[in-house]
């Protein structure tokens, strides 16, 4: 199998495919209602890096802007929540925290075929190989650290001092996403991963006591940051389809899977630091920055770590078996999903050797 390069495969754009195409002067007539005068003419392509909900550049005469939208076709049911995204995105600019500036959402599914909504374009970097190539010791280091900082930031807010209180349940939240992502691994399942059984029976009974309600985001990671064009800046958070209330610590663990995440042969699954010298180009070792980030919060350390970290393994293994169930019912927005499909008994594999290790 040979292995794609990450930062050139998913970063950028490409011409908008056929099944994800939609009229650009529709487009031009609701951003000139929204925006309250017109943009001019448009051009409209699509990010690369987009696997869930298909994502565009918009340029115009008056500023460039970024659209996303629900996927066309059959979808499962609380998968693509781009309302719930757009709310966040509300909350979180008032706050002034890193995130774009939302122009207006749309629930009419019939002007682009699906629902959308529109943000400013914040320009920047996005990094698609955690250990951060073409820079240097102190700049890698000062970038991890704005990354961890971002992350308590954000879990530090009341939600509902925010306008976000009723943004989910408060209690249950990892058994919840146990639950969920169960759900939706099997509705997806391409092949018998009998680790992933195994791991649906066992994470129910190992569910870490929950600590305060906080704001998740539920992917953060390097690739899902815009980085400022030249300094280590966390300029805006991406990807907030996975936001709900829930368990701050959860959010934390799956953070720091990039740390244990399994290579793939193909290199189309997530960023791995594995089989990299942290100490050589000046990336914290897991321990160091999972105790960055809980001095943080409050905390001397994280507890229940293994719990944790096999039930986020497990939830990315899931994840990323919906899209390898996209790429199977036609509706994928990436040619590298098929890629994706071969990540879930790695993942699997690895969520076990940390459930091997709760007492």
């Amino acid at each position: 199998m040979s292995s794609i390069d990450r930062q050139e495969s998913f970063s950028g754009t490409k011409p908008v495919p056929a099944a994800l195409a939609f009229d650009a002067a529709i487009l031009r007539s609701w951003l000139t209602e929204k925006l309250g005068g017109d943009p001019g003419a448009l051009s409209v392509a699509q990010f690369k890096g987009g696997q869930s909900n298909p994502t565009y550049r918009v340029e115009t005469a008056h500023g460039n802007f970024v659209l996303r939208r629900k996927p066309p076709g059959p979808l499962l049911a609380s998968a693509h929540a781009i309302d719930r995204e757009f709310r966040v995105l509300e909350a979180l600019s008032r706050e002034g925290f890193p995130v774009a500036r939302p122009i207006g959402y749309e629930t009419d599914a019939t002007l682009i075929g699906s629902e959308f909504y529109v943000m400013d374009c914040v320009e920047g970097r996005v990094i698609w190989e955690p250990w951060i190539p073409q820079s240097n010791p102190a700049e890698r280091a000062a970038i991890f650290d704005a990354m961890n900082a971002t992350l308590a930031q954000l879990h530090a807010f009341d939600p509902t001092a925010i306008g976000l209180g009723d943004f989910g349940r408060a209690d249950g939240y990892v058994a919840r996403q146990i639950k969920r992502w169960s759900t939706n691994y099997k509705a997806s399942e391409t092949q018998a991963i009998p680790d992933m059984d195994w791991l649906m029976a066992w994470l129910p009974d190992h569910v870490p006591p929950a600590p305060r309600a906080a704001l998740v985001h539920g992917d953060y990671r390097l690739d899902n940051l815009i980085l400022a064009p030249d300094a280590p800046r966390v300029a805006a958070v991406l990807d907030w389809e996975l936001a709900t209330l829930g368990d701050p610590l959860a959010d934390a663990v799956y953070h720091l899977m990039t740390w244990v995440m399994p290579p793939s042969e193909s290199n189309a699954g997530t960023g791995t630091l594995i089989g990299h010298d942290l100490a050589v180009l000046g990336i914290p070792t897991l321990e160091d920055y999972a105790h960055a980030y809980a001095k943080r919060a409050g905390l001397t350390d994280i507890p229940y770590f293994d719990e944790y970290m096999a039930y986020n393994l497990f939830r990315m293994a899931a994840i990323l078996q919906g899209i390898a169930g996209r790429v199977r019912d036609g509706t994928a927005t990436s040619e590298h999903g098929a890629l994706m499909g071969t990540m879930v008994a790695p993942l699997a594999a690895t969520a076990m050797h940390f459930a091997r290790r709760v007492k």
